[in-house]
């Protein structure tokens, strides 16, 4: 489905499920503000070439009008975007390259609770062997150190500012135990605190250290959000020019969730995509 009138100069292009895992592609206006007039596109599926085939159907003239699109870093949505939009810049979504430094540094937190797992379990075994009742070792907050490791996962995700008292100590004796894992959160807020810059000049220095220190900490979980950003620099640098993000566009794939098990699933999905149209369109 293709609404043209209600194209804007700023759009976001992003996907959902609506039935049985099955993605649609949504292109949405964001002065449209998750209200009517936001919808522009509704294609089914995410392959570039369907992509292009329905936004082809506007007026060249319309589509130049177009000066910015917000997406994630999947290379099908980029390369429909540009092949439909010539004149627009690309401005990768800021909350999605931060998602990638944060999963390096959970993975890290994984790897280490597996260990303590692993740990916990051939101490077990010995004490069996040897006729006795397992005693864990239990930190000074009451934690064991898998139970540390499980439960600092919210905290690594939050800035030191954020914690609570309570999540300042867990903090610090996982760091105290886990120096590595100090060091890659140190560096993941590191790498958030860039989209805090002003400038776009300012803003790229920063990247270009913080992909090169990634390379020389040797911290592996590191290397390909490291590439990743290298790869994807201009369009994340677009961020700084107008400071827009997708958050419209996943605000808008709420709403259709929401709809969407309002009416206990979707049975049938011309018709679902025909009330979108009516109430956002």
């Amino acid at each position: 489905m293709l609404f043209p009138k209600n194209m804007g100069e700023y759009l976001s292009i992003d996907e959902v499920s609506l039935s049985q895992g099955e993605l649609y592609t949504f292109l949405t206006n964001k002065n449209g503000r998750g209200k009517k007039g936001t919808l522009v596109a509704s294609i089914k599926g995410t392959l570039s070439k369907d992509i292009v085939k329905v936004l082809e159907k506007l007026p060249l003239t319309t589509r130049e009008l177009v000066k910015e699109v917000t997406l994630d870093m999947a290379k099908n949505m980029e390369s429909a975007v540009k092949c439909c939009f010539p004149c627009a810049d690309l401005v990768t979504d800021r909350f999605h390259v931060v998602k990638l430094t944060l999963e390096a540094l959970q993975h890290i937190r994984i790897k280490h609770r597996w260990q303590e797992l692993d740990k916990e379990n051939i101490a077990i075994e010995k004490a069996k062997e040897q006729g006795k009742k397992y005693i864990p070792e239990v930190l000074e907050n009451g934690d064991t150190p898998k139970q540390l490791l499980a439960r600092c996962r919210y905290i690594m995700a939050k800035k030191t500012s954020d914690w609570t008292p309570n999540q300042k100590l867990r903090a610090e004796i996982l760091f105290r135990e886990y120096p590595i894992i100090k060091k890659a959160y140190e560096h993941t807020m590191e790498f958030r605190n860039i989209y805090e810059h002003n400038t776009l000049v300012g803003a790229k220095e920063k990247f270009l250290n913080w992909i090169k220190k990634s390379m020389e900490q040797e911290i592996k979980e590191f290397y390909t959000v490291a590439n990743s950003v290298q790869n994807n620099l201009h369009n994340i640098l677009n961020f700084f020019n107008n400071r827009n993000t997708n958050a419209n566009a996943e605000s808008f794939n709420s709403k259709i969730k929401l709809f969407r098990a309002n009416l206990r699933g979707v049975t049938d999905t011309p018709f679902f995509l025909f009330r979108l149209y009516k109430l956002f369109a």
